[in-house]
C-alpha cells in the first residue's frame, strides 16, 4: 500500500481527532465577530476558501481567503495560515512580516511557520508523507467546521462510506472531469480537480456550479463527467445528460465525497502507470530561495 492509500483510509479517524483538538484549542481559533483572513497555497488555499465561506454563512464574521502570495495589505483582526509542512515560502513570508495576530494550523510543529506565528495548532496525526495531500487538508477543515459548531457525526459516518463506495466514473473510459460546487463546496470542487491533476496529470476543471452554464458546459460530452459537490442547481443534471456526458453526485457530506474524488484520482494515476506518491514536477513543500 502506498502512503497516499493509507492516508486516505485514515481520514475518518483523523476527523474525530481534529474535532477533539477543536474543543481543546478553541481559544486559539477565531472568535465570533472577528474579521479574519485565511491563507494557504495549493490545497491549503482551497480549504481556506471552503472555511471562509462556511464561517461567513454561519454568521461568525467576515472572512476572506487568499493564496499566500496574493495576501493584500488590509486590516484584519486575525490571520489564519494553513500549511501542512510549515515550510512553504510564501506562507512563512506573510507570517514573518504581518502585524496581524496570527495562527498557524500545521501538521509538522517546530517549523519556520510555527516559529513565525503568534499561535499554533498542530495536527501531527494527519501529517501526510505523500506529496499529494489528503488527510491534513480534510482534517484541518474538519477542525474548523467543528469550531464553527457543526456536528461532524454525519460527515465522519459518510467518510467511512466513502472509503468503500464504488467509484462513480470508469477510470479506463473517462477522459475529462469537471468538478462544481456552491458556497463552501466551491473550494472542495477546486481541491477535487487539483487531486486528479497532481496524481494523474489528468484533465480536470472546476467552477462554481451556477457559473458552469456560462461557458464551461461546452466541454461536456461523451466520456466526460460533471461532478457536483452538494446540491446542484435545478435542471443542470438534465442539461449535462443532454450533452452525452455523465452527471455525478454521490449524496454524501461534501468533505466525505472529497474522499471519493481522492480515490478516483489515485485510480486514474495507476491506470496511467503513475506513482501517486511521487507526482511529476512536485515536492511535498515549495521552498523558494
Amino acid at each position: 500500500m502506498s502512503y497516499v492509500d493509507s492516508e486516505i483510509t485514515r481520514q475518518p479517524e483523523c476527523w474525530s481527532q481534529a474535532r477533539e483538538v477543536a474543543d481543546q484549542r478553541a481559544g486559539l481559533l477565531p472568535s465570533p465577530g472577528e474579521r479574519v483572513a485565511v491563507i494557504g497555497c495549493g490545497t491549503s488555499w482551497f480549504m481556506a476558501q471552503a472555511y471562509a465561506a462556511l464561517r461567513e454563512a454561519s454568521g461568525a464574521g467576515e472572512t476572506d481567503a487568499f493564496t499566500a502570495s496574493e495576501f493584500p495589505q488590509r486590516k484584519y483582526d486575525r490571520l489564519v495560515a494553513l500549511t501542512r509542512s510549515g515550510t512553504t515560502t510564501e506562507v512563512v513570508d506573510v507570517l514573518e512580516h504581518t502585524a496581524i495576530p496570527s495562527l498557524a494550523i500545521v501538521a509538522d510543529d517546530g517549523t519556520p511557520a510555527t516559529r513565525a506565528a503568534d499561535a499554533v495548532i498542530a495536527l501531527p496525526f494527519a501529517s501526510d508523507q505523500s506529496v499529494v495531500m489528503t488527510s491534513f487538508a480534510t482534517s484541518a477543515l474538519a477542525l474548523l467546521r467543528a469550531h464553527l459548531g457543526e456536528d461532524l457525526d454525519a460527515a465522519i459516518s459518510d467518510a467511512q462510506v466513502a472509503l468503500d463506495a464504488p467509484l462513480p466514473v470508469d477510470v479506463v473510459d473517462i477522459e475529462q472531469i469537471t468538478y462544481i460546487g456552491q458556497g463552501w463546496t466551491v473550494g472542495v470542487a477546486h481541491e477535487a480537480a487539483l487531486k486528479a491533476r497532481e496524481a494523474a496529470t489528468f484533465w480536470t476543471e472546476s467552477y462554481p456550479a451556477m457559473d458552469y452554464r456560462h461557458g464551461p458546459i461546452s466541454i461536456a460530452g461523451p466520456h466526460r463527467a460533471t461532478w457536483a459537490f452538494g446540491e446542484a442547481p435545478e435542471g443542470l443534471a438534465a442539461q449535462v445528460a443532454a450533452t452525452g456526458g455523465a452527471f455525478v453526485s454521490c449524496g454524501l457530506d461534501p468533505l466525505a465525497e472529497l474522499i471519493v474524488a481522492q480515490r478516483t484520482a489515485i485510480d486514474l494515476a495507476r491506470q496511467r502507470g503513475l506513482d501517486p506518491d511521487a507526482p511529476r514536477h512536485l515536492t511535498r513543500s515549495v521552498v523558494l530561495k
